[in-house]
């Protein structure tokens, strides 16, 4: 899937703390109203994951049109990261109405799975996007989504991110009053074709209590009907999120 290209109103901005990530997001005084649920969705695209790579890429693509058919649609900007060997902001910080998926191509899976690397970019432009907000006097809450199908495999690549960093990242956020809550979720998935690995699975749910997730999914089999049901549930939780944003309470992640 290939970079969408940017917007005249769009500005690349760095993720403190470790230099190498940066995101791009559409500069707040251009934004259309004064509170935001900011979301970003990382999404697998190793070698792995082209047994459903269609599917995937399908359900991604319901969960923007979802998003858009929201009442909630006007407070909401989504930023969609890919991440294999390397990551890729498809596109940054985005108001839906600036979001067509057509415009999303094939995902072309290859390569390894920097899992942690991802997983940090995410939560790290969440939080620093809405520490922008908060420093204009918008109300702004965040949601994160990584879905992956593996563990952090990073292959050559010299891996930056930790589990510790991610969690270090959202309690500072909450501490300093940079966002006033955020739910982060990892999903789990696997090919329908074969089996997925034990430790595949105990990989995850360390991760989670490690970088502290609020939550880990294992939606079993990458089939349509489960892509399907995973599409469904990510729009309801963002628009949950979305519904508590200026409220100042706290995040709570629906059951799937």
């Amino acid at each position: 899937m290939g970079r969408f290209m940017p917007l005249d109103d769009e500005e690349v901005i760095q993720v403190p703390g470790a230099g190498t990530f940066t995101f791009s997001g559409k500069k707040i005084d251009k934004l259309g109203a004064l509170q935001y649920t900011v979301v970003t969705i990382a999404v697998d695209v190793s070698g792995s994951v082209s047994g459903f790579a269609d599917e995937l890429l399908k359900c991604v693509k319901n969960i923007i049109l979802a998003c858009q058919k929201n009442q909630r649609s006007d407070f909401m900007v989504i930023r969609l990261i890919t991440f294999g060997s390397a990551i890729t902001e498809i596109h940054g910080f985005r108001e839906l109405t600036d979001i067509d998926v057509d415009d999303y191509d094939d995902l072309d899976p290859s390569g390894m799975t920097v899992l942690f690397d991802g997983a940090y970019d995410a939560i790290g432009s969440v939080c620093e996007y809405a520490k922008m907000m908060s420093a204009k006097d918008y109300d702004a809450n965040g949601a994160v989504y990584i879905v992956t199908d593996g563990m952090e495999n990073p292959g050559s690549h010299r891996t930056i991110a930790s589990p510790t960093m991610m969690k270090d990242k959202v309690q500072d956020a909450i501490k300093e009053e940079e966002i006033e809550s955020i739910i982060t979720v990892l999903v789990g998935l696997h090919d329908p074709h074969s089996s997925w690995s034990k430790e595949v699975q105990q990989s995850l749910t360390q991760l989670q209590v490690d970088a502290g997730f609020t939550k880990f999914i294992d939606i079993g089999d990458a089939s349509p009907e489960n892509l399907a049901k995973l599409a469904d549930w990510v729009s309801d939780s963002v628009s949950s999120q979305s519904s508590k944003v200026g409220s100042n309470q706290p995040s709570q992640v629906l059951d799937f």
